[in-house]
């Protein structure tokens, strides 16, 4: 089973392949223009398709019964895998809501943009992380304050 994070970034790589054409938004172009902005949706989309299938399937192999492993070592290791794997499906459903609120802020044009600084989040970013919705330093500085405030 896969972690958490990489089992996220391998959601979204198989998302960016099952986009039809070869177009990718480049720096060329009007930030946030409409093809920019349908390639994201078209994206988000995809990806969410991807992560509501994928936890179809986990259903359904739940579904299929208990855990008939003789071996007790055998037994623990599966209940281990399966637990990683629920942890895994619980991060997507947050992811989700993380990709309907993208969805939403291009809808009101508000996608692309920092919430904190309202500056232009950046095409890499972007790519990267399409549910972004702070740039990198308002992100890191999000970030301090986080530690800061834990640490007292």
């Amino acid at each position: 089973m896969a972690s958490g994070l990489a089992d996220e970034i391998d959601v979204l790589v198989k998302a960016r392949r099952s986009l039809a054409g070869d177009y990718v938004p480049s720096d060329s172009e009007e930030y946030m223009s409409e093809a920019q902005q349908d390639y994201f949706r078209r994206l988000l989309q995809q990806w969410k398709k991807l992560i509501l299938s994928a936890s179809a399937d986990t259903l359904s192999q739940l579904q299929e019964g208990p855990l008939r492993e003789p071996d007790l070592n055998d037994r623990a290791s599966s209940e281990t895998d399966w637990g990683i794997e629920l942890r895994t499906r619980d991060r997507q459903r947050k992811l989700i809501s993380k990709i309907d609120s993208a969805l939403r802020r291009i809808e009101e044009g508000e996608y692309g943009f920092c919430e904190v600084t309202g500056e232009p989040i950046g095409l890499g970013r972007l790519i990267a992380r399409p549910i972004a919705t702070m740039t990198v330093e308002a992100q890191e500085a999000h970030e301090r304050r986080e530690k800061i405030s834990r640490e007292d």
